[in-house]
């Protein structure tokens, strides 16, 4: 089994490059929800949305979030009633949200949710929530303190942050599957999502980065930043104004003994001394995957 630490978007990639070249069964996903939220008394989780909707073949790929064939009739009527609707819930994808809030109510856990809608989606690869537990990443900004989705979707990730805290993490604890995921891996992948906002959280809750640190020799990282800049969202951003340095070589940093295995993209070969002398086995390839063939590349290089 390949256990992968996951944020949204490009750990939903590296999942579904992966699912290519091996059976996707034997994937676990480790799951951030630091950034799920409730709103209009729905529970989103949006990293878990994104990598079901991806592996299903169901995602928009037009916006990079939500599902495909979308509408927004709801949304509309509802900005037109003057509600909040600056996060945008499309109507297909409010009926996911609606089917998690009225399992949650009764009784199930956020873990056993996203297995039925994986199920129901015909995904193989098992995704796991790393807690069950409510989580909120904050951030302390020019502007004052903002909840995740009021920093990356209501203010676009266009304000100066300070810091970042994920709010009551100190009291989560991982679920069993969660453990066992990551103690019976054969490897332990950290998928190229924002080192600060997707990946930390997950390293945060009690006891994960522990056995992540124990494991490091089978640890494989794909760096998320390439030639000093991130693909998509502010990694880039929150890595300078938290006093990191922006390149694969500051992210190797962020996760100073935690990876055995660092991939970088070709663009950044210059950087493999910097990060040899940092111990790490560097493996070079493509790390960019709109195309197939690279993201095939990509996936033989973390199994490799």
């Amino acid at each position: 089994m390949i256990t992968v630490l996951s944020g949204g978007v490009g750990a939903a990639r590296l999942l579904r490059a992966l699912s290519g070249v091996m059976d996707p069964s034997e994937l676990c996903a480790v799951v951030n929800v630091g950034d799920d939220l409730v709103l209009h008394g729905l529970t989103i989780c949006p990293d878990l949305d994104t990598i079901n909707y991806t592996l299903a073949g169901l995602n928009n790929d037009e916006l990079g979030w939500g599902l495909r064939g979308e509408t927004w009739r709801v949304n509309e009527e509802l900005a037109a009633l003057g509600g909040e609707s600056w996060f945008r819930l499309g109507d297909r994808d409010l009926a996911t949200h609606l089917y998690r809030t009225q399992r949650l109510a009764e009784g199930a856990t956020k873990s056993q949710v996203t297995a039925e809608l994986s199920r129901r989606w015909g995904v193989a690869v098992r995704l796991l929530p790393v807690t069950n537990d409510p989580i909120a990443t904050e951030f302390d900004t020019e502007i004052g303190r903002l909840s995740f989705q009021e920093y990356f979707v209501r203010h676009q990730h266009d304000v100066r942050v300070h810091s970042v805290r994920v709010r009551d993490v100190e009291a989560a604890r991982p679920t069993d599957e969660v453990l066992e995921a990551l103690r019976g891996a054969e490897r332990i992948v950290i998928a190229p999502s924002n080192p600060i906002i997707s990946i930390d959280p997950i390293l945060q809750v009690p006891g994960v980065r522990e056995i992540v640190r124990r494991r490091s020799d089978d640890v494989v990282a794909v760096s998320p930043i390439i030639n000093g800049v991130a693909l998509k969202g502010p990694a880039d951003r929150l890595l300078f104004e938290l006093g990191h340095e922006v390149s694969c070589v500051g992210v190797a940093d962020v996760y100073s003994g935690l990876v055995g295995r660092w991939i970088i993209d070709e663009a950044d070969r210059d950087q493999t001394s910097a990060l040899e002398e940092r111990g790490l086995d560097v493996r070079v390839t493509t790390t960019v995957m709109a195309r197939s063939d690279d993201a095939r590349r990509l996936a033989e290089a973390v199994l490799a």
